[in-house]
């Protein structure tokens, strides 16, 4: 199986996807002459014109309305934000257009549409290009919400999102663009709604999204060494959650620690323990714990940055005091 970035995932895709149906295309910032911010579109105006690559003035809430309008008669755009942060100024058509068209239309109008870029965290962008927005989108009926962290479930998850007929927000990394994973060639694609089992343990279980799989599949590795076997259950899937395979690896492991990128107060985690407290209460061994980003703006400063994410020193310990081991 070939070796792919997470970029090319992406860029695979939607290539894909508008070879396959002629009614998908792409529109945003620097997506066609300059071939997207962070490269997932290269090669796009070439292989398919500008009138399916669409090169947009910095105007993220109308160029959101009109891929809103554009799958209000058929057509499947892909919206791409240069930063979910920026997709703050387009918050109004994603939330009370494309959410609601549907119900507010007495489904007269479905809206196949799918909101992408870069969520979370990079390095040194400071507290206005650094916010996690799973938590945010996810509280909205109308919206399904997907943040993959590995190339094979990019493809796949992306894949499904341009095919859905209801609006989509796609979260991706910065920091996971150049990761490497296997990918296949052939088309596939994977159930929005799914989540997947990293890595299978018993003796304590980490429920993570996006970026954070990548930390919660290097505390699995470490603390094997010490004879700790994590379950790793990657949601995939904000909303809707498998809420099932999170009850069922708690169930197994009897302790839980929620890892995410976000902070803390009515996170994506605040939910994750709703459910488990409701479902696996009797199964629980110890306290649910939650490993996620400060309570802060995030600072620019390498330190204050770096004491303010979530990380594996942090995963690493909460396992530890679940489990009883410090």
């Amino acid at each position: 199986m070939p070796v792919i970035t997470y970029r090319d995932a992406l860029g695979a895709a939607i290539r894909e996807e508008m070879q396959r149906d002629d009614r998908v295309f792409l529109m945003g910032e620097e997506v066609a002459v300059y071939q997207g911010a962070y490269k997932v579109s290269k090669g796009f105006l070439q292989e398919f014109g500008e009138m399916r690559v669409v090169d947009t003035p910095i105007t993220e809430l109308g160029f959101a309305g009109v891929g809103v309008g554009a799958a209000m008669v058929g057509l499947r755009p892909v919206i791409e934000f240069m930063t979910w942060n920026f997709a703050l100024l387009a918050i109004d058509q994603v939330v009370n257009a494309a959410a609601k068209m549907l119900y507010m239309s007495g489904g007269q109008f479905k809206i196949p549409i799918v909101f992408r870029g870069p969520n979370g965290a990079a390095l040194q962008l400071s507290a206005q290009h650094s916010q996690a927005w799973e938590s945010w989108l996810a509280h909205i009926p109308g919206l399904k919400v997907i943040a993959p962290g590995t190339p094979y479930d990019a493809k796949g998850l992306l894949k499904s999102a341009i095919r859905d007929d209801n609006p989509v927000c796609f979260l991706e990394g910065e920091m996971l663009y150049n990761t490497k994973g296997e990918v296949p060639d052939e088309d596939y694609t994977i159930p929005i709604g799914k989540a997947d089992l990293k890595r299978e343990g018993d003796h304590c279980s980490i429920i993570t999204h996006g970026k954070m799989v990548l930390v919660a599949m290097q505390a699995a590795d470490q603390l094997a060494k010490e004879g700790i076997r994590l379950d790793v259950v990657d949601l995939r899937t904000i909303r809707p959650m498998d809420v099932e395979a999170i009850t069922a690896s708690v169930h197994k492991t009897n302790r839980a620690v929620v890892l995410e990128e976000g902070w803390e107060v009515c996170g994506v985690g605040a939910q994750v323990v709703d459910y488990i407290q409701r479902d696996c209460f009797d199964s629980l061994d110890a306290p649910v714990l939650r490993v996620h980003q400060a309570d802060v703006p995030m600072p620019y400063a390498k330190g204050l940055e770096r004491a303010a994410k979530p990380d594996l020193p942090k995963t690493i310990a909460a396992v530890r005091k679940v489990m009883y081991l410090d």
